[in-house]
């Protein structure tokens, strides 16, 4: 019956994964039998399937019952998308040092040795840090986040009819999206905290020491300092997005709700950076000349010059457009759901 799938797959989710598919077929074998107790020679009916239910109790209850322990760190519900965002981290913040690294060489290879240390000392130093923010956002989530709407019946017994029904796949969310995107932002992250310069036009000429001349960057240099903590601000918050779509596994009310929250915070910050005068590059025409990759009397300059001035406008409608359909895609999935 389904009111029997969506209980075991509600006892289930709380579970870790390597144990859950042993308890679902032990669980359908229990109520089974107890359903057989109880109708005897009878076919039984809903009445008997959520009384059974009602003696196993809710299925956080029953979850914990499983576990046999109450105190957790992180709890079994949520350990293993926190393994599986300890390695995502991990390796994404060795694919941006590595990056990084081999920026640094391709400008300078007199310098291996030193970018080579620099990559080691600085993947001894980050990749713990990264440890520890995943470790007390999980954290937040299990103690702040962890007591869902289903949990609380104020003045209400529960009831097995009050269980959500079993996300369908086509509604569920594809693990490698969220995957992707967290590694793309500890990425942009890394490559942020190094250097502004790596966001920019690389100019590829070769100078009489064998390095590669210069980069013309798009920030602010003086400035950029000022903008960085709001800059991490952004991208952590939407890594803490991702991850909340990473653990919920499918589109619901209350993820929406998140994204939302969190897509209203992003935009409101960048829209203060991106719109300031300060945060970008007042000299970048001049820096392109100056670099050789245009002059001043040919048709490309007033070309660039024009897309450079109208490019913050873009970049503002684009990122809106993003936050907008990020958050009316999951509302609408969960409206279908």
């Amino acid at each position: 019956m389904e009111m029997i799938e969506r209980y075991i797959y509600a006892v289930t989710q709380k579970l870790p994964q390597s144990q859950r598919a042993d308890i679902a077929k032990e669980l359908r074998s229990l109520i089974q039998d107890m359903l057989d107790e109880r109708v005897v020679d009878r076919e039984a009916n809903d009445q008997d399937v959520e009384e059974v239910l009602l003696d196993l109790g809710s299925p956080k209850q029953l979850a914990q019952r499983y576990r046999g322990v109450n105190k957790y760190l992180i709890g079994p519900e949520f350990y293993d998308s926190y393994i599986s965002l300890l390695k995502i981290v991990s390796l994404s913040i060795v694919v941006a040092m590595g990056v990084i690294f081999a920026i640094q060489f391709i400008f300078d290879p007199t310098g291996f040795f030193d970018y080579l240390g620099g990559f080691i000392a600085s993947l001894v130093t980050v990749i713990p840090q990264g440890f520890a923010w995943v470790t007390v956002g999980f954290i937040c989530i299990e103690y702040f986040g962890g007591v869902k709407a289903e949990d609380i019946k104020l003045g209400k017994e529960w009831r097995p009819s009050e269980i959500p029904p079993i996300p369908e796949t086509k509604r569920q969310i594809k693990r490698s999206e969220p995957i992707v995107s967290i590694i793309f932002y500890v990425i942009v992250i890394m490559m942020f905290l190094f250097s502004n310069r790596f966001f920019g036009i690389f100019v590829f000429e070769v100078d009489q020491d064998g390095r590669f001349s210069t980069v013309v960057p798009f920030l602010n240099e003086a400035t950029f300092s000022n903008y960085l903590p709001f800059i991490i601000l952004v991208l952590g918050l939407s890594i803490f997005k991702e991850a909340l779509k990473l653990i919920s596994g499918k589109w619901t009310f209350n993820l929406v709700l998140y994204s939302t929250f969190i897509n209203a915070i992003t935009f409101v910050v960048v829209s203060i950076m991106i719109m300031s005068q300060s945060f970008w590059n007042p000299d970048f025409m001049f820096d392109l000349v100056q670099a050789g990759v245009i002059t001043e009397d040919n048709e490309a300059y007033g070309t660039i010059s024009k897309i450079w001035d109208t490019a913050t406008l873009v970049i503002l409608a684009t990122f809106i457009i993003g936050l907008i359909w990020d958050s009316v895609n999951g509302f609408i999935k969960v409206r279908k759901q």
